[in-house]
């Protein structure tokens, strides 16, 4: 049994706490920490009686009954939390972004070759989602040639008066930021954004919708329409060009209604609904290696190409320019 404590019980937080406490085999929550004393006492009422409450998350990392560390704090807060579990040898499962700069990526990335131990996986669950698989395991056989150009669409019913225009990529395309490279197994060397006529819908600090376009080493192209206001539900899309052949990503299966002179079909309105069996896949897998020392998913190395890509996407929003991407120091061999 893995015993696991979370660091962060606000809502996510508390939706990974029933996670693994009623959905995954071979974990149990032994510990929860949070600053704020009443979403403490909600983590750990999911968790049981028996679940450990703490107000710093340096005790709950140093606790010796904490085998691994679950991090769903606000990304500004995970460079230390990361640290101190690095420091302490536990597994550690970090929902994205690894860090908010990328500086700070890089000094995670530092204290983790130096430990020696493979520790951190990273949150971006897309890759546990089927459809995605799918399109891997496809690209994967060659049957359909060399891939060339993808289309992505990430569409939102709606976005709060609080989101700007910057978070249209580090908290909406940064997912297709990292499916699409790990889809091709390429690393991104130039970013574009092109603004569109705006919606009626966005507010005064958000121009909606934008076209994010990234280019690879060996050439591919990655073409991602961002829409946060679309207003018809969430819709994710991904379609591969490739030499030989097309792949197209499916959509969850639902069922097909024909009324009133009309054909119908329902559409998600929730990521969380959208994703959910990729959430579920992505902590169980994260237990069954961290039990066993291995970390297999997206890892910190990831976590760093997916801020530097970010960081030139939002630079180009701002320059119209295509901007490059480089890597500050080459990809340790460590997470060859």
């Amino acid at each position: 049994m893995l015993h696991v404590g979370v660091i962060g019980c606000g809502g996510m937080g508390r939706s990974h706490i029933d996670r693994l406490t009623n959905r995954t085999q071979g974990a149990e929550v032994v510990a929860v920490a949070d600053m704020v004393d009443a979403l403490v006492e909600k983590g750990a009422a999911i968790a049981g009686p028996n679940c450990k409450k703490y107000k710093s998350e340096a005790d709950l990392i140093n606790d010796p009954a904490v085998d691994a560390v679950f991090i769903v704090t606000p990304g500004f807060a995970h460079k230390e939390a990361l640290l101190m579990a690095i420091k302490a040898g536990k597994r550690i499962f970090c929902e994205k972004p690894l860090c908010t700069t990328a500086e700070d990526c890089l000094e995670v990335i530092d204290a983790e070759v130096k430990s020696g131990k493979h520790l951190i996986q990273l949150g971006f669950m897309r890759r546990y989602d089927k459809g995605y698989n799918e399109v891997k395991a496809a690209l994967d056989s060659g049957e359909y040639g060399s891939p060339l150009l993808l289309r992505c669409t990430h569409r939102n019913p709606e976005v709060p008066d609080s989101y700007t225009t910057a978070m249209a990529v580090h908290d909406t395309a940064i997912h297709e930021i990292d499916v699409t490279h790990w889809l091709v197994n390429d690393d991104f060397v130039s970013a574009q954004v092109i603004m569109p006529k705006v919606t009626k819908y966005a507010h005064t600090e958000l121009a909606d919708p934008q076209l994010m376009i990234l280019q690879t080493k060996s050439g591919i192209v990655v073409e991602d329409e961002v829409f946060v206001n679309c207003k018809f539900g969430y819709d994710i899309n991904c379609q591969v060009v490739c030499e030989d052949g097309v792949i197209e990503m499916p959509q969850p299966l639902y069922p097909t209604y024909r009324k009133n002179a009309q054909i119908s079909q329902t559409i998600d309105t929730d990521c969380f609904v959208r994703f959910y069996g990729a959430y579920d896949e992505e902590v169980q897998n994260w237990v069954n290696e961290a039990a066993e020392g291995v970390i297999g998913g997206p890892n910190a190395w990831d976590g760093y190409l997916a801020a530097i890509t970010a960081d030139a996407l939002v630079r180009a929003q701002t320059s119209g320019k295509v901007e490059t991407i480089t890597p500050a120091k080459e990809k340790p061999a460590f997470y060859a």
